[in-house]
């Protein structure tokens, strides 16, 4: 007896089971054995066997109360309660038990005397547990932080989930399926996805779920996933509650987020509800011991998470949901009601909504209504595209009309934005002129306000959630409303075409006003995410208004400042598609419109396309009769730097200049900053075609300018010294390059973001010429640093990040970690090759570099097939006597030599050393390093004169050049082979 006494079995419905893991826990640290039942009376008859088998488990037994008994029709709980009555009395000095319910209880029930455990601290929670199971309290200290969370501690994050629906009923076995599914996973994390059509309960399970379970975490994160833009922006606004900083590009703090929770072994639910394609919120979906909660009608996320399917009700539960929605129903008035929409949830509670407001009806009339099908009786239309919902829908519609007319004009006008999340503060902020006149006293007037939208609430099963009015001292408030899809479809199909546009029209205003009408603000940003989701329903792409198609612009703007180019694309394009058709090529808008897709396609890397867009743009404007000379110049810039990044530099500089003249022609040389902006990408483009000095020249004069026009630390004068010190390193200027740098870098950390990405292209030049100036350590600290903080912002594939990757393999290389270095150059070569083609001059550098690696590990054969292969391509992309060809020629004659292949060897590096002369002088670093090499194949070929004659000479221009310390000139001067790194540059 007395070993049965020392064991504890701890009984628990369902939905109660983080109460009864914790309960459980604190009894065996007690040193307890214990034995955890799961028994749920929702699924047993309600008979004297059924609780005696309950009785019969081993030792003190521990009923863990919550409010299963709410969930019982009135039957079925005055029956349980019988055998309670009679059952309990029996077992008295076995049973004990805890309530962790708020609700009232069964008198036979309250007769057992349970401890309420709600809303005490941990430690006296678990001092009533142990006194209650008859198990006396260990003397050591017990750590509550061990173990599962305490149930009842809220969790210390929660965000818009929405409020617990006292009339949910039913699910227990889904519910307990994404229990366990989740559960099972263990510290690797789970994702589960509630998948169903419209209208069938998901979003209503998952709040359940997460109500029901909160205890279990310490983040809960409801995130409205139908839009990708909310859904990435509502991510995004996770990370200041895990004490991170919003880096300004939004790819980067989604990065940041997703890490944190990787690492984090804080546990964490996030939900993602309403989600379509999976594909666009992959990057939502984290990795971690947390969880992962989706609701979709999607089944293509079976690929992504444990699909579990929703069905409508059970025909019981859809009876006991009638009959607590509407009282007046009868249990056999309810079968027929259900039987009537086949179970589907959302159309049951409007149903039972309308009946217990219009208490008058009679049920069966009702009924056959519903079942007959002729919406058209109630004044609506049918429209073929919900056959279960018309008629139930046009009598609610119908009534809206005729017993509360100011509900059905608001529901007209909420019908024009996003059903997602509603906008109710722009509405209540709105100016009485945006809005319709019938509208604008009920908008204002709080009470009236938070009445209609109520009102609207329990008709239409809109869900609502509260919060503070817009002062201090007003009363609660509703801030969020969300529409179901289908219903805000279907009242869409059924306005009338002028109501449509009218509230339309209005709800455009709306949106205007709340235009901060300055996107590169980061103050603005959310305001931008938040009414981005509304162009689309309330028609701003297909209005002529000159303010809503800047409000248009203002989000794309928005978007390409928060490095969300693929939805920049995406919404740039819409604008394009239908505003082109209507105002034609040469309007504004659309220029602005186009000029942004090109831009985007751009960023995304889709680099042909953007050509595409950008010729066609430049072909319409050059064909129109007036044309403000500000689009051709925008559109010829444009273009230039797409074809810049195709590696088309003649081209791009061509459009350049041409650019530059109108600029300065038409709108002002030095002192306007749009005309400095073409010549500095005029500039770019002259270093690309190898003109470095010239180059420099240039980036100079725009400097000086910049400084006297924006002043010294304005971010484009910064950017124009971070060129200016690049064009010095490649001009072989080590010392100046890494002094101009170095401040430059300094002055980026303290006035733009340390992740900014003109800072961290700034730190890699620094490193760049550390390296160069043979500070080999420094600069490996500092390049590496960049590329990871690039890995984690952009990723692997982003055209910066592969910038970094090719550099830094060179620079392993360089520090004898030859294996690491043939594994990045080798990667980030056939990046290049899959990103911009084989042709392109980045993928021919990258390759020619894999090639260098090769040789130095011995494999000098296929070194030399890959080199010799590289000096054509580079020669065909840019020409023979770019620096880029002759440095891959150099390459060749290194390999060349390793192969005994000397003679042609020393041809090959003679007439480099020539190019070489011709594009970059007789004291450029690679004209004198080539020449270094040449004496090393022409003393081996048995020329000595001419040999040391060269070897000489190349050892006392570096000297002047470099100094007689540096390590390069010390390189040359013990005869060693000399090398060249292929280095991309910005574009």
């Amino acid at each position: 007896m007395t070993a049965q006494l020392e064991h504890v079995t701890v009984v628990f419905a369902g939905q109660s089971e983080s109460w009864a893991k914790w309960i459980d826990h604190q009894i065996r640290a007690a040193g307890r054995r214990t034995t955890l039942v799961r028994w749920n009376p929702l699924r047993r008859p309600p008979t004297v066997q059924a609780l005696g088998n309950l009785m019969s488990a081993p030792g003190r037994i521990l009923l863990v109360i919550d409010d299963w008994y709410e969930r019982l029709e009135r039957s079925r709980f005055d029956a349980w309660a019988g055998v309670l009555r009679q059952t309990l009395p029996e077992y008295r000095d076995r049973i004990a038990a805890v309530s962790v319910t708020a609700q009232p209880m069964p008198d036979a029930v309250i007769a057992l005397a349970p401890v309420e455990l709600r809303g005490l601290r941990p430690e006296v929670a678990r001092s009533r547990v142990l006194e209650c199971a008859g198990v006396p309290a260990p003397g050591a200290l017990i750590d509550l932080r061990r173990g599962p969370r305490f149930p009842d501690d809220p969790p210390e994050v929660w965000r818009r989930v929405p409020r617990r629906n006292r009339r949910f009923i039913g699910r227990t076995e889904l519910l307990e399926q994404v229990y366990a599914t989740l559960s099972a996973a263990g510290r690797d994390g789970a994702t589960v996805a509630l998948r169903g059509p419209g209208g069938f309960g998901k979003t209503q399970l998952a709040a359940e779920y997460v109500h029901r379970f909160a205890g279990e975490y310490d983040i809960v994160w409801w995130i409205s996933a139908a839009q990708r833009v909310t859904a990435r922006q509502q991510f995004a606004e996770l990370a200041p509650e895990m004490g991170l900083t919003d880096a300004g590009d939004l790819a980067a703090t989604i990065k940041a987020v997703r890490r944190e929770l990787h690492d984090t072994a804080r546990p964490w639910l996030l939900v993602l509800d309403g989600a379509g394609d999976p594909e666009p919120l992959r990057d939502l979906v984290p990795e971690g011991r947390g969880h992962v909660l989706v609701t979709t009608h999607r089944g293509e996320w079976a690929a992504h998470a444990e699909t579990i399917e929703v069905p409508p009700f059970e025909r019981r539960e859809s009876v006991a949901f009638l009959r607590r929605r509407a009282a007046r129903l009868t249990d056999d008035q309810a079968q027929r009601l259900a039987e009537a929409v086949e179970d589907m949830p959302l159309l049951l509670d409007q149903m039972a909504a309308w009946l217990d407001l219009n208490p008058t009806v009679a049920v069966n009339d009702y009924v056959r209504d519903i079942r007959e099908g002729r919406p058209d009786r109630f004044g609506v239309m049918a429209s073929g595209q919900y056959p279960k919902f018309e008629v139930a829908w046009a009598k609610l519609i119908n009534s809206l009309r005729e017993g509360s007319e100011p509900a059905w004009q608001l529901l007209n006008l909420l019908v024009c934005f996003s059903p997602d999340v509603v906008p109710v503060r722009l509405l209540q902020t709105a100016r009485h002129g945006d809005l319709p006149p019938e509208l604008a006293e009920l908008i204002s007037e709080p009470s009236s306000w938070n009445t209609a939208l109520r009102k609207l609430s329990e008709i239409t099963s809109m869900r609502i959630e509260y919060e503070q009015g817009p002062r201090r001292l007003d009363t609660q408030t509703v801030g969020t409303l969300r529409m179901h899809r289908l219903f805000h479809r279907y009242v869409r199909s059924v306005q009338a075409p002028d109501d449509a546009e009218r509230y339309s029209a209005a709800a455009r205003r709306v949106l205007v006003s709340a235009d901060p009408r300055d996107s590169a603000q980061a103050g603005n940003w959310a305001r931008y995410a938040e009414v981005i989701p509304h162009l689309e329903p309330s028609g701003a792409l297909q209005s002529a208004d000159d303010d809503v198609r800047d409000l248009v612009l203002n989000c794309v703007e928005y978007l390409r400042m928060r490095g969300e180019y693929h939805d920049g694309w995406w919404l740039s394009r819409l604008a394009v598609d239908n505003w082109r058709p209507k105002f034609g090529d040469t309007d504004r808008s659309v220029l602005v419109a186009v000029h942004q897709l090109a831009n985007m396609l751009r960023r995304l890397g889709r680099y042909a396309e953007a050509e595409e867009v950008g010729r066609e743009n430049l072909r319409r404007l050059s064909g129109a009769g007036q044309v403000r000379p500000i689009e051709l110049i925008r559109a010829k810039d444009g273009l230039g730097g797409t074809l810049m990044a195709l590696g088309r530099y003649t081209e791009a500089r061509t459009l350049f200049e041409e650019a530059a003249a109108s600029a300065a022609e038409e709108l002002g040389g030095e002192n306007v900053p749009r005309t400095l902006s073409i010549r500095s990408n005029l500039a770019v483009a002259v270093g690309l075609q190898g003109h470095y000095a010239e180059s420099l020249v240039q980036h100079r004069r725009i400097f000086e300018a910049r400084v006297e026009l924006l002043g010294g630390k304005d971010a484009a004068t910064l950017n124009s010294a971070l060129r200016s010190a690049w064009m010095l390193r490649l001009l072989g200027r080590y010392r100046e390059a890494l002094a101009i740098q170095g401040h430059n870098s300094r002055v980026h950390s303290q006035v733009l973001d340390r992740n900014h990405s003109q800072t961290l292209h700034a730190e890699h030049n620094l490193a760049l010429c550390a390296r160069r100036d043979g500070d080999l350590q420094f600069a490996h600290v500092m390049m590496r640093g960049v590329r990871e903080k690039l890995l984690r912002r952009r990723g692997a594939l982003h055209p910066e990040t592969l910038m970094v990757s090719c550099d830094y393999a060179m620079l392993l290389r360089q520090l004898e970690r030859t294996a690491e270095a043939r594994e990045l150059a080798e990667l980030t070569a056939a990046q290049y090759a899959a990103q911009l083609g084989e042709g392109h001059p980045y993928a021919i550098g990258a390759r020619d570099n894999v090639a260098t690696v090769m040789r130095e590990m011995g494999e000098t054969r296929s070194a030399l097939e890959l080199s010799l292969r590289t000096v054509q391509e580079m020669e065909q992309a840019v020409g023979r006597e770019h620096p880029w060809a002759i440095g891959c020629a150099k390459n060749g004659v290194a390999v060349l030599a390793a192969a005994g292949e000397t003679e042609s060897a020393a041809a090959l590096g003679r007439d480099a050393a020539e190019r070489s002369a011709r594009a970059l002088g007789e004291s450029h670093v690679l004209t004198i390093s080539l020449r270094a090499g040449l004496a090393l194949d022409l003393a081996e070929l048995g020329e000595p004169e001419e040999a040391e004659a060269l070897h000489g000479d190349a050892v006392t221009r570096l000297t002047t050049v470099l100094g007689p310390d540096h390590p390069q000139t010390h390189y040359i001067l013990e005869r060693h082979r000399p090398y060249w790194d292929f280095e991309p540059q910005p574009t």
